[in-house]
């Protein structure tokens, strides 16, 4: 795991370029996210200076100097910087050692290598986590990549046309980058999905496309990757044992590949099936033989786990179930206390390097987590992200899945009156904070998924009434339409409901929130490179062939749900009897805490009157009334709401963004 910087210049200067101060700005920027690579750093521009190209390295494969990066081919063509994990790279370099002069045996040397042997097609044989950003001189092709799931962020944007790519927006500001507030973004909350963010002029590259100018033309982003179900209306001929076997080989083959390192490994463990699983299938595999990362056998007493203890009294500790998985696993457990006045201490520095706001402080308990595991000496950790969305864990996407019948497995069938029954009981259950804004037109687009409802919604900020000139475009709109075409009509004539909110989720709450708040980018702000096998696009692309009944199953008799079926009986020779039974819980932070406390105190101190007219955008008065109701009405949304808007004072304090206001100026 590294970072990277690049730019593309599109003014064809008539006189030299200053090369050295070409590279001081590469290096001002990585400055920004050096956290990201403490071992190396190296950069490149070509001669005419109008391509650029830095790398922050985090050692982890080949931590010889020959794993440094740029990466440049023997004939001086081909220039690329990488930051992530490839997998299987071993096959790679012996297929290609006839065509291509490998300097070393870092896995992110095979990206030139399978470019020059593939073309642009070289993207469909990475496997693992990664951005990526690569020029072709002879072509004067200019390519920016991340992989199919967003495990890795890249971002890009134009500043005195001139194109920037950052693994972090913060590092544009060492190109004279002067960040402003989306106001469209904001209120149709596209930031949260497709390519907007919530910078105006700033994008970030989706997951699954790559980014291409090609002779300093424009830019285009062109998708290489995504998820796809079957037609629901097609029988499903294996049998759940087939099923369930074949999902137990392909994620011990998950785990195995990234078990892989030259320094030491680890595992986050929580009190869930997901992280249990994993913890579960490392110590399967070095009982039998394999090594994880650099440890000198196959141990279990090798096996750390890492996980965070909340107060105990908050209902939000998991921390004695994860010890007592542990134990059964006998592997060395590493709680790590993570109380209010630690949440407080690293709140700003949490969304300061995510770049994500999310109404919970989970995010916060990682960076406490990812430092624990820095103090340890260990590098690598194998997480549990992904699981939720494959395998229907979340219990919102309960009325999806009975939306309508699952005609792929007829063994689940039980009464349609029965079935329609359970889904009206459901649906008056159900707070659906998302119907106030309900838009038929995208209801009808997303084919009626609540999910898709809900996550329109997420994260609803109390805007300022002007703002109102810039909501042209409903939130859930936004969503629906932040989706293909052909990906919308096989959302409302070829898959299941459930899928279709699996799919939501992958591509929003996964790649938006989890993965930036709760993941990659918090992590390595202590270096450390997280490793989620569930992520793995052939796991993915296994999972998504398997009926929503199996996922999510029904008991007919009793009324009850049983989530993630197929992967509790996929899992359950590598977890105790507990986890395998237990019903499922999100990994989250409490969201009470006593006035005067330490949050309390933080949030008075961030969420002012001078501080939200300088953003702009959001109404005092609400924001002062969910203040209150935060801490001295135990109102849990009115703390999320300002949990939101404190993240957002962060932001505009730490990059510096001019406040938001209605001229002609702020349009975008």
């Amino acid at each position: 795991m590294c970072g990277i910087g690049a730019f593309l210049d599109f003014h064809n200067h008539s006189q030299p370029v200053n090369h050295q101060q070409l590279e001081s700005e590469i290096d001002n920027g990585l400055d920004f996210i050096k956290h990201r690579g403490p071992d190396a750093r190296g950069k490149w521009v070509n001669a005419d200076g109008r391509v650029g190209l830095g790398h922050i390295r985090l050692s982890i494969v080949d931590p010889s100097p020959s794993g440094n990066q740029p990466f440049h081919d023997s004939q001086g063509d081909i220039h690329a910087v990488v930051n992530g994990e490839l997998y299987d790279h071993e096959r790679y370099r012996e297929q290609l050692a006839s065509e291509f002069d490998f300097k070393g045996n870092s896995d992110c040397e095979i990206v030139i290598a399978l470019y020059k042997h593939y073309g642009a097609s070289f993207l469909s044989h990475l496997r693992g986590e990664f951005a990526l950003v690569l020029w072709d001189a002879k072509r004067e092709l200019f390519f920016a990549a991340r992989d199919r799931y967003g495990i890795k962020s890249l971002y890009y944007t134009l500043v005195n046309n001139r194109l920037l790519v950052a693994t972090e927006m913060k590092s544009f500001l060492a190109f004279g980058w002067k960040p402003e507030w989306c106001l469209r973004s904001l209120r149709s909350l596209s930031w949260q999905h497709g390519s907007n963010t919530f910078f105006k002029g700033v994008y970030n590259i989706r997951p699954g496309h790559y980014l291409l100018s090609q002779s300093f033309g424009p830019l285009e982003q062109t998708e290489y990757w995504d998820c796809e179900f079957p037609d629901k209306r097609a029988l499903e001929p294996r049998s759940e044992e087939e099923i369930i076997l074949g999902l137990r080989e392909h994620l011990l083959e998950a785990v195995k590949l990234r078990l892989r390192a030259d320094v030491p490994a680890g595992v986050y463990l929580s009190g869930g099936l997901d992280s249990t699983a994993v913890a579960g299938m490392v110590s399967y595999l070095m009982k039998n033989g394999e090594r994880l990362g650099n440890n000198p056998d196959g141990l279990k007493s090798q096996l750390h786990c890492f996980t965070v203890q909340f107060d105990r009294e908050s209902g939000y500790d998991e921390s004695d179930v994860a010890e007592r998985t542990a134990t059964w696993l006998g592997a060395n457990c590493h709680l790590v206390p993570v109380d209010e006045a630690v949440l407080a201490a690293g709140f700003e520095d949490t969304i300061w390097f995510s770049e994500s706001p999310l109404p919970d402080l989970c995010g916060v308990g990682k960076l406490a987590l990812a430092e624990a595991v820095h103090k340890e000496g260990i590098k690598v950790v194998l997480t549990g992200e992904g699981a939720d969305e494959h395998f229907g864990g979340y219990s919102y996407l309960r009325l999806d899945a009975l939306a309508e019948p699952d005609l792929s497995w007829p063994a689940a069938q039980f009464p349609e009156s029965e079935r329609l029954q359970m889904h009206e009981k459901l649906y008056r259950q159900v707070d659906s904070s998302g119907s106030v804004g309900r838009v038929e037109s995208a209801e009808r687009m997303l084919n009626g998924s609540f999910y898709g409802q809900e996550m329109a919604y997420f994260n609803f900020l109390p805007f300022a009434s002007w703002t109102d000139l810039y909501a042209s475009v409903p939130p859930h709109t936004a969503l629906a339409e932040s989706f293909s075409g052909s990906t919308r009509d096989r959302m409302m004539n070829k898959w299941h409901l459930l899928h279709t909110s699996e799919y939501i989720s992958i591509k929003t709450f996964l790649s938006t929130f989890i993965l930036r708040n709760a993941g990659d980018n918090v992590d390595m702000v202590h270096q450390v490179e997280s490793r989620p096998p569930f992520l793995d696009h052939r796991v993915t692309e296994y999972a998504n062939q398997i009926p929503p009944s199996l996922k999510m199953s029904v008991d007919p008799v009793s009324k009850t749900f049983r989530d993630k079926h197929i992967l509790r009986e996929a899992v359950k020779p590598f977890v105790p009897d507990e986890i395998y039974s237990r019903p499922k819980r999100s990994y989250a932070a409490p969201v009470r805490y006593p006035k005067d406390g330490p949050l309390c105190q933080l949030f008075n101190q961030l969420v002012t009157e001078e501080n939200v007219k300088k953003l702009g955008f959001v109404d005092w008065e609400k924001a002062k009334d969910n203040l209150h109701k935060a801490f001295e009405g135990s109102d849990d949304m009115a703390f999320r709401f300002t949990l939101t808007l404190a993240q957002f004072v962060v932001l505009m304090q730490r990059f510096g963004v001019a406040t938001c206001c209605p001229s002609p100026n702020a349009l975008s």
